[in-house]
């Protein structure tokens, strides 16, 4: 008979919290239960968690099991100690008020058949219908760069299943307010709790609604994860000469230095401008578009020339031929 690491089963250490043996038993009982997962072994996963939790969530049985657990490795033979059943066994573990036939040999040999066994807290089990709570509901949800940079709250529409008894449901609408937080970005999800889908049972928790983060597009800015990207004209003089310019930022207008020189295609950086969380920042990014003015009078032609004379310049030298 294959030993059970039941600790392993459920992803958590020797010296584990009932509390962490609680959430952690929840975390994946959701994750593999057969009418959720698409895990083709999810059903077995489901009734080893289950089997796991069974053992570890009891004091006694805890305690029971962590006194030979030690000395046994996963994927061994067992027997029980030889003192195991005058020990253990004649006590007779209770395992609640249904059948046992979920359960591995493992686990019969060593607490036996008792009087069945009893889903763990908040759950029912597999063979019974298990559904703690609704089904979890996904959307997308479009905001602008500036509700992202700020912070905003914003109110959606769902239409909702509504069961009015009797057999007659409807679908009707209900708005729900939602908090956009500051620096959210595009592709993050939103969580609002409790907004999913009713549990299959009366008085079950809802599930969770999970908005997904799309932003509409901007007339100036684009955006790259936190990086917020402008491309800026300026004039060849403010290029050649260097100049302070207002740029547009989401907070607003700020100054920005162009150096002496300074290039078409040249890329400047206004740090802290860009989509900034509690614990992350993004920067905003200019990228220089120099823009040459039309000479269409004999004057403005005739500074061209002056141009080429003063200042002869050839951009194509390193091309060769």
């Amino acid at each position: 008979m294959e030993y059970k690491d039941y600790y392993k089963t459920l992803n958590v250490a020797k010296d584990a919290s009932a509390e962490e043996i609680k959430r952690a038993y929840r975390r994946l009982a959701r994750k593999y239960h057969p009418d959720v997962s698409k895990d083709k072994d999810a059903e077995a996963r489901f009734k080893e968690i289950n089997e796991a939790y069974e053992v570890l969530k009891d004091e006694e049985k805890r305690k029971a099991y962590d006194s030979f657990g030690a000395n046994w490795k996963a994927g061994q033979d067992f027997r029980p100690p030889p003192d195991w059943e005058e020990r253990f066994r004649s006590g007779g573990f209770s395992t609640g008020g249904a059948s046992t036939h979920q359960f591995s040999d493992f686990f019969e040999s060593l607490f036996g058949g008792g009087r069945g066994r009893q889903a763990p807290e908040g759950f029912s089990f597999f063979d019974q219908g298990f559904q703690d709570i609704g089904r979890d509901l996904h959307a997308q949800i479009s905001i602008s760069l500036e509700d992202s940079y700020f912070g905003a709250k914003k109110t959606i529409t769902l239409n909702r299943t509504v069961d009015e008894g009797g057999g007659r449901i409807s679908v009707q609408p209900q708005s729900l307010q939602v908090t956009i937080p500051k620096g959210v970005i595009e592709g993050q999800q939103i969580r609002l709790e409790g907004q999913g889908e009713a549990g299959a049972a009366r008085g079950m928790a809802h599930g969770n609604l999970f908005l997904e983060i799309v932003f509409l597009p901007h007339p100036v800015f684009t955006v790259v994860k936190r990086d917020i990207y402008l491309t800026l004209p300026v004039t060849p003089w403010e290029a050649a000469l260097g100049a302070t310019i207002a740029v547009p930022t989401l907070g607003g207008k700020v100054d920005l230095k162009l150096p002496a020189n300074s290039q078409n295609g040249q890329k400047l950086r206004l740090k802290g401008r860009g989509l900034c969380s509690k614990y992350q920042i993004g920067n905003q990014y200019v990228t220089l578009a120099v823009h040459v003015p039309e000479a269409r009078t004999a004057e403005q032609k005739e500074l061209y020339r002056r141009m080429a004379q003063l200042m002869p310049f050839n951009p194509r030298s390193g091309l060769g031929g």
